[in-house]
């Protein structure tokens, strides 16, 4: 995998400042009911602090959504230490809103070689998006092989399976 070690990431980490803003602006659209502007490219993840309990939301874009299963797949750009992962691995159960949708979902950390063909897929159906991530991430999703990508969703980029449960 092609790989700048002077590249700066943005995903070494957490974003703060204007980055953070705007990162955070499509919780608005959605906590105003406008999450259908987003479509099913993004969702909201609603998760329960695994430290203080508190309720928070964060909207990350979909690698893949299996329409038959209703299953949506993410990614964590930030790796393992991102707080929105390490709540949900502490409490799967959670919803999600897509669009104007809300379901009940159990969270599942997907194993490195199911990973990567969500990775694979998503690069082949949303090519400048995978280029750009590649550039803003600073890990080559664009152009690593099926191995390359193994490697990275075990190592760094952990892919999260948002399967839907029946309402509790």
């Amino acid at each position: 995998m092609t790989h700048n070690a002077n590249a700066q990431s943005l995903v070494t980490q957490p974003p703060s400042g204007a980055l953070r803003f705007l990162l955070r602006l499509p919780i608005l659209l959605y906590r105003w009911h406008l999450g259908w502007l987003l479509g099913s490219r993004f969702v909201m993840i609603d998760h329960v602090g695994r430290k203080s309990g508190k309720h928070y939301q964060t909207v990350v874009e979909v690698v893949e959504h299996d329409r038959a299963s209703d299953t949506y797949t993410v990614a964590s750009g930030w790796g393992d230490k991102a707080s929105w992962f390490q709540n949900l691995m502490a409490q799967p159960q959670t919803t999600i809103h897509s669009g104007g949708r809300t379901l009940h979902v159990r969270a599942e950390w997907l194993p490195a070689p199911e990973a990567a063909q969500c990775l694979l897929e998503y690069r082949q159906h949303h090519r400048l998006s995978a280029r750009e991530l590649s550039r803003i991430m600073g890990k080559d999703i664009f152009q690593a092989t099926p191995q390359e990508l193994e490697q990275l969703t075990a190592d760094s980029l952990p892919i999260i399976a948002f399967r839907k449960q029946s309402a509790p």
